[in-house]
């Protein structure tokens, strides 16, 4: 098999210090490298919808929750992995381009509810197509089953590993 940059720093590690194990160490340098690699290609392929990744996060998050795609601010927070502080002022600017709208919580006067507009509809149906585009070509190396086991493979992960739940 092919060796990566992450072999190169593992096999440096092992000769420096054989004592220690590092196949983890190259599961976490992978993911972290992938994660820079796709998001770089997330955002080039939103371009051509002047959608911002953020931006992308917050209305694929609501338009996600069908009819009337609408979710309280603190949830929207949750499901982006957010502050309410930064949520807040993401609002603010999808607010300002006219994508969602901000209404009060009518059980909670202290709640706000985020909706999208139709604009931010269309808008988000459009993107959708653009990164699945993207992340298909950011797997084009893997097959339909390579990429199933890896996904399979990445949620145990994710389930096991602290502060992602």
């Amino acid at each position: 098999m092919e060796k990566d940059a992450i072999d190169e720093i593992l096999d440096q590690w092992s000769e420096q210090r054989p004592d220690l194990e590092t196949a983890s160490l190259g599961v976490v340098i992978r993911v972290m490298t992938l994660y820079r690699s796709f998001s770089r290609q997330a955002t080039r392929a939103l371009e051509p919808v002047e959608l911002e990744l953020w931006e992308y996060d917050v209305l694929s998050a609501l338009r996600r929750q069908g009819k009337p795609y609408t979710l309280p601010a603190t949830r929207l927070a949750r499901e982006t992995g957010l502050s309410s502080g930064a949520m807040t002022n993401r609002i603010d600017r999808l607010e300002s381009r006219g994508l969602v709208l901000r209404k009060p919580d009518s059980r909670d006067r202290r709640g706000v509810n985020v909706s999208l507009t139709s604009q931010g509809r269309k808008l988000i149906d459009r993107a959708i197509q653009y990164r699945l585009d993207s992340a298909q070509e950011s797997l084009q190396g893997l097959t339909a089953r390579q990429q199933r086991e890896l996904a399979s493979l990445l949620r145990i992960a994710v389930l096991a590993a602290p502060d992602t739940n």
